[in-house]
């Protein structure tokens, strides 16, 4: 037999709730909420004032991105430079954005001089209006450093 469930207001605001919980809870969703713009809690990196370091397997990786101010939609010149080792390869970096999967944008990079590295790319206009965007700087057999940073559109 087939209970029928009435709705009332306090069985609507306990499953409001309970869907909210679980939403909310969801991983990639709740790094998107994190990740809004407006919070700014993501970003580890200044890059509209100059270049960025992190520490990585014994190494400082520092990365750039010229011109500024850094803009979606332009063509951009990256830039990495690695001090305190030498990488096995050429790094390279894939652009995203922080719980959102943006699809394959990655910058090859190539040496310029010992342990300095460039490539050209371009940051896409994301449509949810999102600012906040990350570059994951790889150097093969020694690991990736995220850089968190906002462009302007």
């Amino acid at each position: 037999m087939l209970k029928r469930f009435w709705i009332t207001s306090q069985n609507f605001s306990i499953l409001v709730s309970v869907c909210l919980s679980i939403v909310v809870n969801q991983g990639p969703l709740r790094e998107a909420i994190a990740a809004d713009p407006a919070s700014g809690s993501l970003v580890n990196c200044e890059i509209q004032r100059g270049p960025c370091t992190q520490e990585l397997a014994g190494m400082a990786v520092t990365l750039d991105i010229l011109p500024r101010p850094v803009k979606a939609m332009k063509d951009l010149k990256f830039r990495v430079t690695v001090s305190g080792g030498k990488p096995v390869r050429a790094a390279y970096i894939d652009l995203g954005m922080p719980g959102m999967d943006m699809g394959p944008n990655r910058v090859e990079l190539r040496p310029v001089k010992d342990n300095v590295y460039e490539g050209q790319g371009v940051i896409v206009r994301c449509p949810s209006g999102r600012r906040t965007w990350k570059a994951t700087v790889t150097l093969p057999e020694s690991g990736k450093a995220e850089f968190v940073f906002d462009v302007i559109y």
